[in-house]
Parts: C-alpha cells; structure tokens; sequence
C-alpha cells in the first residue's frame, strides 16, 4: 500500500498522522513550522487526501503497516513517529507493529483505550450513513468537536478551513476509518512497553479526547512528557499551531540521531 506524502525539511525524521476525517493538509503549518527543526513527513493515511483506498478490511493495524512501507519506500530506519486523534491511534498501532522503527513518539488529542459499545455502535452509524447518503453528517456530528470554543469565536478561518477539510473527505475512507477505529485494541501494554521517549499533547479544551485522557497515556509511557495546549480544542495543531511546534521541535532536539 503507497500512501500519498508531502515532505519539508532535514535532520531528523518525523512522521505526522492526521486526524480523522481530514488529511496531512491539517499539517501545512507544521511543514511550514518545523522544517529548520527536523524533516516533517505527513502521509494521506489510506483513502484519504491522494492516498488510495484499496478492498483491504477496515483495519488501524494495516494503516501502520502502510506507514512502515512509507518509511521503506523513503529510506528512513527510524523515526519519531506521531499523530493526533486517529493519527494517534495509528500511531500507538505503530508502536506495537514496528518498535525497531522507533525514535520517539508523539500522541496528541488522542486515547489509548478501545472504543466502548456505545462508541462502536455510533461509528457504525455514521459509517452507514456517509456510505449512503455522503459526507455531510459530518459537519452536523463531527465538525463541532474537532475545535474549542475560543477557535469558534475567534478564529473563524481556522474553523472554515477544518470545515473544509471535513467537506473533502471521500465518504469510502470515512466509512472505511470509522470501522477501523471501532476495531482498534486497547494500547496501554503497549504504552507502557515504550523504550523510546513520548511527547504527549492535548488542548485544554478538548473534549472528544480530553486532558484526563491524555494524562492516562503520559502516566502509562515510561518516558513522557506532557504538554497542555491553552485555548485549543481537539485539533490542537491546527488551532495553535505556533504552541504545538514549539512543543515538537523542543523534544525532537532531545532526541538523538543518527
């Protein structure tokens, strides 16, 4: 599986898995942020952005298996290897898959536990229905908890680029990564068998993925460190975008390489 990737920068790799359902467009100012700090790789993770969405069962297990064929194909051994929200779950499944690939992880927004019943049976529920009908239940249901309140206040072109991203997404890959999100496996063992460093990250007004979840995780990773964006929601990335780079680029100094 190739998946589509937008690169800037040098020195130490760094790949960035976006969230759900947007694409690595999220990361334009990460690329543009970072690129003095390290080589930002951020792949269309499959059916989204120009990354194919081939007849494979919906799985997070197969989306790190397809970033691991991306480190292959760009001649990267290791890297630090991240993701916020459902980037994070890929991520986490990377840490489990493909340990040796490991220079440090970033979790951002996201959770290490696996869905409840209740959550799979609602990410069925918009699977059918963007799969029917298209993608715009998710401005109704998704789109109002990807930010926090002082980005829909404040920053209303950052809300209407979110918006749409969230537009652009191909109903097959949204229905296809709601699946695989159902399906993901707990990973606090895995966290907790981390030999590299971990930044964790979230936005203190996240409520999709909260500060208590995030916490859960840095408690979990033998080697964490834990940053709290202010006045950002889910998508703490987009919404404070200098926060988050300076965050990143201060742990991949520590990191060292080759």
């Amino acid at each position: 599986m190739h998946l589509y990737s937008r690169s800037t920068g040098s020195g130490v790799p760094v790949v960035l898995l976006h969230a759900f359902p947007l694409s690595s467009a999220m990361w334009l100012a990460q690329r543009e942020g970072l690129a003095a700090a390290c080589r930002v790789i951020t792949p269309d993770l499959r059916g989204f952005g120009g990354s194919v969405l081939n007849d494979e069962p919906p799985s997070i297990d197969a989306m790190a298996d397809d970033v691991a064929a991306l480190l292959d194909a760009e001649g990267v051994e290791r890297a630090v290897v991240g993701g916020l929200s459902m980037g994070g779950y890929v991520t986490m499944a990377f840490c489990r898959r493909h340990p040796d690939r490991l220079l440090g992880v970033i979790l951002a927004d996201t959770r290490a536990t696996a869905d409840h019943e209740q959550a799979r049976a609602n990410r069925e529920r918009i699977a059918t229905a963007v799969s029917a009908n298209g993608s715009a239940i998710l401005l109704d249901e998704v789109l109002p908890g990807l930010v926090g309140p002082t980005t829909r206040q404040r920053r209303g072109m950052v809300f209407g680029r979110v918006r749409g991203l969230v537009q652009a997404a191909p109903p097959g890959a949204v229905a296809w990564a709601e699946r695989a999100m159902a399906g993901r496996a707990d990973s606090f063992d895995t966290l907790r068998d981390l030999k590299v460093p971990a930044l964790v990250i979230v936005g203190e007004e996240d409520q999709m993925t909260t500060p208590a979840d995030a916490e859960a995780i840095a408690e979990a990773v033998p080697d964490a460190r834990f940053t709290v964006i202010e006045a950002a929601g889910h998508l703490s990335a987009v919404e404070q975008p200098e926060a988050f780079n300076r965050a990143v680029a201060a742990f991949v100094g520590e990191i060292s390489w080759p």
